[in-house]
C-alpha cells in the first residue's frame, strides 16, 4: 500500500502569491470600497431630497413609500453591480441570468403587472381618490382605498367590491365627486286640470325653505314641462347638491314635495 506525503505549503511561496494579488488586485478593491461608501451617502441624500420633494408635490401617501422603497432597491442594485465591474467580476453570467429570471417572471405575472402598472398611473393621475363615488364596472359606491394592484369599492348598500386596477385604468370611469356637486334630477306628473303656475310657485317654496348643508344654491334652482303626455304633463325639477349624500337628500326632498303640494291642494296622477 502506497500513501501520499500531503505536501507542505511553503510559507514564502503564500506570501508572494498573497503580495502579487493585492499589487494586482488591491487598487481595484479599494476603489470599489470607496465607490461603494460614497454611493451610499449619495443615495441616503437623494432619498432625502426625492421624499421631500414628494411632500411638496402632495403626492399619495400610499405610493411616496412605495416609490421610496423601488428606488432605494434600484440604486442599491446598480452600485453593488458598479462596484462588482471595478473589482474586475465578470457580469455576463448575473446578466443572462437576471434576464431569464425577468422574462420568466414576466410571463408569470403579466396580469399582476398589469394591475401593478395601473395602480401607479391611477395613483399619479388621481382620476379618483380615496373618498370619491365613482361608476365602475357596473358598480356604484365609494373609493375606500386605492392599493397598488386593486382598488376597493364600498357600495351603498355595504358590499366591498375589489376590481383589479387593470380594469379601471382602460375602461370607463364615472367620478361623480370630482366637481364638487350633482344636478339631482326629480320627475313629477300631473293631470291637465292642475294649474302649473301654482305647481311651480309650491316647488319653489318647499326647495327654498328646504334646510340642508347639502343643497346648493348655484347654479340655480330650474323647474319646466319636460313631457306631455295624453293623460297630463311631467315637471321637472333640476337642482344642485353635494355629491356625498346625494340620495339621501333625494329622498327626503322628494317627500318634503309630496307633502307640500297635497297641502296646497294639487292632484297627483292616481288621487
Amino acid at each position: 500500500m502506497i500513501f501520499l506525503q500531503p505536501q507542505r505549503m511553503n510559507p514564502a511561496k503564500f506570501y508572494d502569491k498573497a503580495y502579487t494579488w493585492i499589487l494586482d488586485n488591491g487598487p481595484h478593491l479599494l476603489l470599489a470600497i470607496l465607490i461603494f461608501v460614497i454611493g451610499q451617502w449619495l443615495i441616503r441624500v437623494l432619498k432625502r431630497i426625492v421624499s421631500g420633494h414628494m411632500i411638496r408635490r402632495q403626492m399619495d401617501s400610499s405610493l411616496q413609500p412605495f416609490l421610496m422603497s423601488l428606488l432605494f432597491t434600484i440604486l442599491q442594485i446598480l452600485l453593488i453591480l458598479t462596484a462588482m465591474q471595478v473589482i474586475g467580476i465578470q457580469m455576463t453570467i448575473f446578466a443572462a441570468l437576471i434576464g431569464g429570471i425577468g422574462v420568466a417572471a414576466g410571463f408569470a405575472l403579466s396580469g399582476s403587472l398589469q394591475n401593478f402598472t395601473s395602480g401607479i398611473l391611477i395613483l399619479l393621475l388621481k382620476p379618483y381618490k380615496v373618498g370619491d363615488n365613482i361608476i365602475a364596472q357596473g358598480q356604484e359606491g365609494t373609493v375606500s382605498s386605492i392599493q397598488i394592484f386593486y382598488t376597493v369599492l364600498l357600495t351603498y348598500d355595504n358590499k366591498d367590491v375589489i376590481i383589479p386596477n387593470s380594469k379601471l385604468s382602460n375602461e370607463l370611469i364615472v367620478n361623480m365627486s370630482q366637481e364638487g356637486k350633482r344636478r339631482m334630477d326629480i320627475d313629477l306628473k300631473f293631470p291637465f286640470s292642475v294649474d302649473y303656475g301654482q305647481v311651480e310657485k309650491i316647488i319653489h317654496q318647499t326647495i327654498g325653505a328646504y334646510h340642508s348643508d347639502k343643497l346648493l344654491t348655484d347654479p340655480p334652482l330650474r323647474t319646466g314641462i319636460s313631457t306631455i303626455d295624453a293623460d297630463g304633463f311631467h315637471v321637472a325639477i333640476n337642482v344642485w347638491v353635494q355629491p356625498h349624500g346625494f340620495v339621501d337628500t333625494k329622498l327626503d326632498l322628494q317627500v318634503k314635495l309630496l307633502e307640500d303640494l297635497k297641502a296646497g291642494g294639487i292632484k297627483l296622477p292616481g288621487m
